[in-house]
């Protein structure tokens, strides 16, 4: 007997001799799993019995049950008969053997099915799925795995949420001191985080400043832009990191602007890799394949990736048709927001302000363009705005519009100063946050009021 069908007889017969463990590992099952088609029937047979009496069946009830089946041969059945005569119960088997088994057939078995699921996908025999869905089925089939965890209980938990509270989390932090005290010190990974502006306000120039700072704080990073070329990007960058006028960067001289990068590579030790893709033709699974090829090619893998921008971006799922934008933007929110949790990294990305939220001096969320499900799903998400005022100021507003990390009415509006020749922001000082009812409020100042409050002074 083979290793592989001597363990699918074990993981059946721990299905019908031990109901603690069976509880343990029937959900992760499935029936495609098994290698032939007795083993199928039978597992069929007491998944069936499990899921109506909760309970594990016996032998004879297994029986029973395959002499009522119209689907076996004469052959089939007897074999299916002989089989079962055979099982029986190992009072020495160990459980956790038993458990661990049974995850790595889980994970063997799934990952065997994807790619002879992605063989027939390239031969064309499947009218369902595309090409484009073959790397979601593999990372689904890597995936597998025994989530043991069963909820966290409030009361006795209480310890384990407090280390949760104070632990030092992964994050990208800003140059901006108000965005680090609305995000508790930055952005962590896995979280999609918008910035909203208008035409021309400064949506590709928040995220140029924000993809130099991180350069210039070694982490490596992705932009990747579906509008303005991939020269123009890196001369905005160039702007704000060697922090000379965007327009005169061209006069600067080959000699003066190597003389400027080479010192730039003496303090800076992070990449930055800017891909052009044209509008509305890339879509996530465009990005995951550029993340294998210049992890293959360059040995590069991002700490932070920017997409510019997310309204001309394609789905990978929905695709032609007439398809409403709310149900298209979400979705490409939906993925790209799911492309940040694959790779353990934020992901920063930018969309515009519907026609009514353009001349809007105080931006809400209704005034997201083409899709409510964009905030729908993003961690983080902020406006620009600008008024003729602001810009003989040299000022932009800032007004938080959805925050997953803080509350959103502290600091609910701030001011930032703008040099859009060097194309670079930065903290205005406290005489210039002249926002009536913003609410704010630094780090240090909550801080300092838990500091003084003794636990006797709180009210439950």
């Amino acid at each position: 007997m083979s290793e592989a069908v001597f363990t699918e007889k074990i993981i059946l017969e721990t299905l019908i001799y031990n109901f603690d463990l069976s509880k343990k590992i029937i959900p992760f099952l499935k029936e495609d799993y098994f290698h032939g088609k007795i083993d199928r029937v039978i597992f069929s047979e007491i998944s069936s019995f499990y899921q109506k009496y909760s309970a594990s069946p016996t032998k004879d009830a297994i029986l029973i049950q395959l002499n009522k089946r119209k689907d076996l041969t004469e052959g089939e059945y007897k074999t299916a008969i002989s089989y079962v005569d055979t099982f029986s119960k190992d009072e020495n088997q160990n459980e956790n053997w038993l458990r661990d088994e049974t995850e790595s057939f889980c994970k063997q078995k799934a990952v065997y099915n994807a790619i002879m699921e992605s063989i027939e996908i390239i031969d064309g025999k499947s009218k369902e799925k595309s090409e484009g869905s073959i790397p979601s089925i593999l990372s689904d089939a890597l995936a597998v795995s025994f989530d043991t965890h069963i909820g966290h209980d409030y009361i006795e938990d209480y310890d384990v949420r407090f280390d949760f509270y104070n632990q030092r989390e992964k994050r990208i932090p800003f140059d901006l001191q108000f965005f680090n005290d609305i995000t508790g010190g930055g952005v962590p990974t896995k979280t999609l985080n918008v910035v909203m502006a208008g035409t021309g306000v400064g949506k590709s120039m928040w995220l140029c400043h924000h993809a130099a700072h991180c350069l210039s704080q070694n982490y490596n990073v992705l932009y990747i832009t579906c509008e303005m070329a991939e020269e123009r990007i890196a001369e905005r960058i160039d702007a704000n990191l060697l922090d000379i006028d965007i327009s005169d960067i061209r006069f600067l001289g080959k000699d003066k602007y190597e003389t400027k990068i080479e010192k730039l590579k003496e303090t800076v030790k992070g990449k930055l890799i800017i891909k052009e893709y044209p509008t509305a033709t890339a879509n996530v699974n465009h990005f995951r394949a550029l993340l294998e090829e210049l992890k293959l090619k360059k040995s590069f893998v991002p700490d932070v990736i920017f997409v510019d921008y997310l309204n001309i971006c394609a789905s990978s799922r929905l695709k032609g048709g007439n398809i409403g934008s709310y149900f298209l933007i979400k979705s490409i929110a939906e993925e790209l927001r799911g492309l940040a949790v694959e790779n353990n990294i934020p992901l920063f990305t930018a969309t515009q302000t519907n026609r009514s939220g353009y001349s809007n001096t105080d931006v809400s969320l209704e005034d997201t363009s083409e899709s409510f499900g964009l905030p729908a799903t993003a961690d983080f998400m902020f406006a620009l705005i600008a008024t003729e005022e602001l810009e003989d100021l040299k000022q932009i507003l800032v007004k938080q519009l959805k925050n997953r990390y803080n509350d959103a009415a502290v600091n609910k509006k701030f001011i930032l100063c703008l040099d859009r020749a060097k194309m670079k922001f930065s903290d205005a000082d406290k005489s210039q946050q002249t926002i009536v009812d913003s609410g704010q409020v630094s780090e240090e100042e909550k801080f300092s009021k838990f500091a003084k409050t003794s636990v006797d002074d709180w009210t439950f």
